[in-house]
């Protein structure tokens, strides 16, 4: 029997693995940044190092967990699973457990979408949504907006709209059109030229955490609507309670046609997303019974990644964990912007539930300015990674930077904290901030290491 435990206590240094064989940039970011903690345990909302402290996640998997680390209610239900023997992967049969998480996510779905197929990933689940709405309009033309984030396989790369992930990549997918965020005349008039067979949109921009003006998304819907344009909403990373609703578009009201998830849906054990269509969209890509597997995917509907799903959305129903996230979030927010209002440089606090992102902007003062513009010369995105170090180290919470070249903390804890949570990352961001706003200091003089190692390293 393989000794699991004894493999991994018997190797020194998983790091360098990681740096030999799997990224070594990212490795040695990590170290640059500080980043490189030897966590060993994870359990509800907190991550464990070697020495047995804990930090708060605040990354929390770019919202994988929304449950938590290692829940025991999906964990029990995994074990179910294998203790069943299921016939998994028939291929020519029907899965044992594909058509009960289809009826759970229908049943919490907006409108009317009724059909399912199951995916591996958000991108994965991007790619289906972009040949999904081809295939129902006849068109091939998609349009997404700028900052938008919908993967990195090379058709959701094709809708990204931050320039920084296509580069070194050549010629994306053809008939791709970009348009500003909240400009519904820009998509007007793109929607207009009759060739669009689909919208692509993030409810909430997870890059930088922009939220859509009140009439965007509506509107939006309603212009698709006029045109016979799939309208395409990407809820991978703000899906399955993350902003306080079971879904983001539940905000404003809106109905798509196919509404995108995974991330969350898989408990943080077992990879899964989810398509969900409008019967009509399904109907017109499995046109006939020689097209009945004309889009698949292997491990579709794999009873692992199933029993995870099922588990997830009891977890997030028996819990409440959706108002949980609507409570504090609320709680969060109100927390930092008292506190923020109290530093030159911040400037807002954003975002629904507990998706949220915190942004920064040039000071006023003539000191604090000049450490401010030798930041930002050094690398645009420096600013807030010097305050992310502090709030690792010294008040054991982990959080990003929310997007390239941003001065925006972007924050995604799970939906299991408690107020004193939510209370300890309000005093620990804003005692950080304070730190920031003391020119020269400590704070600064980790933007200056980290730009020299930078400068040393190659980066």
């Amino acid at each position: 029997m393989l000794d699991l435990k004894g493999l991994i206590a018997g190797e020194r240094d998983l790091s360098t693995l990681a740096e030999k064989h799997i990224n070594p940039a990212f490795v040695r970011v990590l170290r640059l940044l500080g980043y490189d903690k030897e966590y060993v345990r994870g359990q509800g909302a907190y991550l464990y190092d070697a020495a047995g402290q804990r930090y708060l996640d605040c990354l929390s998997g770019y919202a994988t967990f929304a449950c938590g680390r290692n829940h025991p209610v999906i964990r029990d239900c995994l074990r179910q699973a294998l203790d069943l023997d299921l016939p998994n992967l028939i291929t020519m049969g029907v899965a044992r457990l594909s058509g009960l998480l289809a009826r759970e996510l229908i049943a919490v779905a907006p409108g009317e979408l009724d059909t399912v197929f199951f995916t591996n990933s958000g991108s994965e689940g991007v790619e289906t949504a972009l040949k999904y709405a081809r295939a129902a309009t006849g068109k091939s033309r998609i349009i997404h907006c700028d900052r938008s984030f919908h993967g990195l396989t090379l058709g959701a790369l094709s809708v990204n709209g931050n320039a920084e992930f296509k580069e070194g990549f050549g010629t994306l997918l053809p008939s791709v059109t970009t348009v500003p965020y909240n400009d519904l005349e820009a998509l007007e008039r793109e929607l207009s030229r009759g060739d669009v067979a689909g919208f692509i949109v993030e409810p909430i921009q997870g890059e930088g955490v922009y939220l859509p003006d009140n009439d965007f998304l509506p509107e939006a819907l309603e212009l698709c609507r006029k045109r016979g344009v799939v309208f395409i909403a990407d809820e991978v990373q703000t899906g399955l309670g993350r902003t306080g609703r079971m879904f983001a578009c539940e905000h404003w009201r809106v109905e798509p046609d196919i509404l995108i998830t995974a991330k969350a849906l898989s408990g943080g054990y077992v990879p899964v997303g989810a398509v969900l269509a409008k019967r009509w969209i399904h109907e017109k890509v499995f046109s006939s019974l020689d097209r009945c597997v004309v889009h698949s995917s292997t491990f579709s509907e794999n009873d692992m990644a199933m029993a995870a799903g099922l588990a997830t959305l009891h977890v997030l129903r028996s819990e409440k964990l959706v108002e949980n996230a609507a409570m504090l979030g609320e709680r969060l927010q109100s927390g930092l912007r008292e506190a923020g209002r109290k530093h030159e440089m911040f400037r807002e606090v954003r975002g629904k539930g507990l998706m949220l992102g915190i942004e920064f902007g040039p000071p006023q003062g003539r000191l604090l300015k000049v450490g401010w513009n030798l930041l930002h010369k050094l690398n645009p995105s420096l600013f807030c990674q010097v305050m992310l170090v502090p709030l690792l180290n010294e008040h054991h919470v982990l959080a990003q930077v929310a997007g390239y070249h941003l001065d925006v903390i972007k924050l995604l804890p799970t939906l299991v904290i408690t107020q004193a949570d939510v209370d300890h990352l309000v005093i620990a961001l804003d005692q950080v901030m304070a730190a920031a706003h003391q020119f020269p200091g400590p704070v600064w003089d980790i933007g200056r290491r980290i730009a020299r190692s930078a400068t040393r390293l190659g980066g």
